[in-house]
């Protein structure tokens, strides 16, 4: 039977379903005779209470479902039938001016666009490249030796300088009242490694124990403290105690504490080189993979569904709450996040997702098995037993998916940057671990 699909706008489509009241009718009596055998009443042995006793208490709640089920079906028949890529779920309202002996129905739903991609020869890619250097290498060394510091008390008359353990008491007031968080006593930090504001870290570098010293310190205006945020406070500090850090020094006996194989300072530097070079790799990876996708949706048109654009938000959405709860937030789980505040972010993913699988489709880049067993190996390596790991991917579809989403991304930029203009450039260590990969 040919079905009628009326289009509404450029991606809306609308279907009339009628169904026949016998076959419904049908079903309901079959679904309350398969429940009376089993539903329990009081006053009535179990599968002896009476069929006009059953329809009476559920006979409305099964003609609901039966309802909800043939309309579900005859959509899905006419969409198939009608060759439709349906995105969301439909909108179903029921029909007043219905054939006799029959009920219908409204079907409102949206289409899954045409993707029309561009000649990719005329995109423009800026491809990064970059290398591990002796500077990296040595720095990840000073961080690994920083992380087993020792400290030891100074001389009571040395002053305070950067890298020493400062023990203080302060107390900070706005508007001559201490406000929440503003006083503490016998608080150790770090001076000069920014784990406080810079005000606070001026004051007291070059104090001496037993020595106090106000100061006035402005709060930035994007201070994660709201109460205090953009406002002055005037901070009374005593210094009572200062510890000289201690490194330890580079040598074997570093490099065995670090659980290096052959417990040689060359085996250490080797080891963090390897680990840099992943990291480097896989940051240049993602730069490199974004702006592709970045040229092949300059190059693509297509109208967005607004039902795949709204069921993103809603992912971004609980995504954010989920996050919330996890640093300790209180109730968020029901936080109000404005859907706006994700639209760009969503509509920008379900656009990448559409033109990627189109072109994924029309140029065979699906992950090959291969590709995914290197990938995963590759994943594994820098974990102690990496054929755990191994078999951690490959025992669950759900993670061996996310692999497989990896992949064909990695595919799709590949074919991206052989057709489109590449400019190489060559970008610092330093550059690219400070960019967000």
């Amino acid at each position: 039977m040919a079905v009628n699909v009326e289009t509404l706008d450029k991606l809306e489509r609308k279907i009339t379903l009628n169904l026949p009241l016998s076959a419904i009718q049908g079903e309901v009596e079959t679904r309350l005779k398969r429940l009376a055998r089993t539903v329990k009443m009081d006053g009535f042995r179990p599968g002896k209470v009476p069929m006009n006793v059953v329809s009476q208490r559920y006979g409305y709640s099964v003609q609901y479902e039966v309802l909800n089920d043939k309309v579900g079906e005859a959509f899905s028949q006419a969409a198939n039938e009608a060759q439709l890529r349906v995105a969301g779920q439909p909108r179903i309202t029921e029909k007043q001016d219905a054939p006799e002996g029959e009920v219908s129905f409204d079907a409102i739903f949206e289409v899954y666009p045409e993707v029309k991609i561009g000649d990719l020869a005329d995109a423009e890619v800026e491809k990064l490249s970059a290398e591990v250097t002796d500077s990296a290498i040595d720095k990840t060394v000073d961080i690994l030796r920083k992380q087993r510091r020792s400290f030891a008390q100074r001389a009571m008359d040395a002053a305070a300088q950067d890298g020493d353990r400062v023990t203080v008491d302060f107390e900070g007031k706005i508007d001559g009242e201490v406000f929440e968080g503003g006083k503490a006593e016998d608080f150790q930090f770090l001076v000069g490694e920014g784990q406080m504001l810079k005000e606070f870290e001026d004051a007291v570098r070059g104090m001496k124990p037993g020595e106090s010293k106000t100061f006035p310190l402005a709060f930035p205006e994007e201070y994660h403290g709201k109460d205090v945020a953009g406002k002055t406070a005037d901070f009374l500090v005593t210094v009572k105690k200062i510890e000289a850090a201690h490194l330890p020094e580079v040598n074997d006996a570093l490099a065995k504490s670090l659980g290096i194989a052959d417990g040689t300072v060359d085996g250490l530097r080797a080891d963090i080189k390897t680990n840099l070079e992943r990291e480097v790799k896989f940051r240049l990876l993602a730069r490199n993979k974004q702006a592709a996708m970045d040229a092949l949706l300059s190059k693509s048109e297509l109208d967005l569904p607004n039902a795949s654009v709204e069921a993103e938000i809603d992912r971004l959405r609980e995504a954010a709450r989920a996050d919330l709860k996890q640093r300790g937030m209180k109730d968020a789980d029901k936080a109000e996040i404005p859907a706006d505040v994700f639209r760009p972010q969503a509509e920008r993913r379900v656009r990448l997702g559409l033109v990627v699988a189109e072109l994924v489709k029309a140029n065979s880049l699906h992950a090959k098995p291969e590709q995914l067993k290197a990938h995963i190996d590759e994943l594994a390596a820098s974990y102690e037993k990496p054929e755990d790991v191994v078999r951690w991917y490959f025992g669950d579809r759900q993670r061996l998916a996310e692999v497989e989403a990896v992949v064909i991304e990695t595919n799709v930029a590949d074919y991206i940057l052989g057709k489109a203009k590449v400019s190489e450039k060559t970008v610092s260590f330093e550059e690219l671990m400070g960019q967000q990969g």
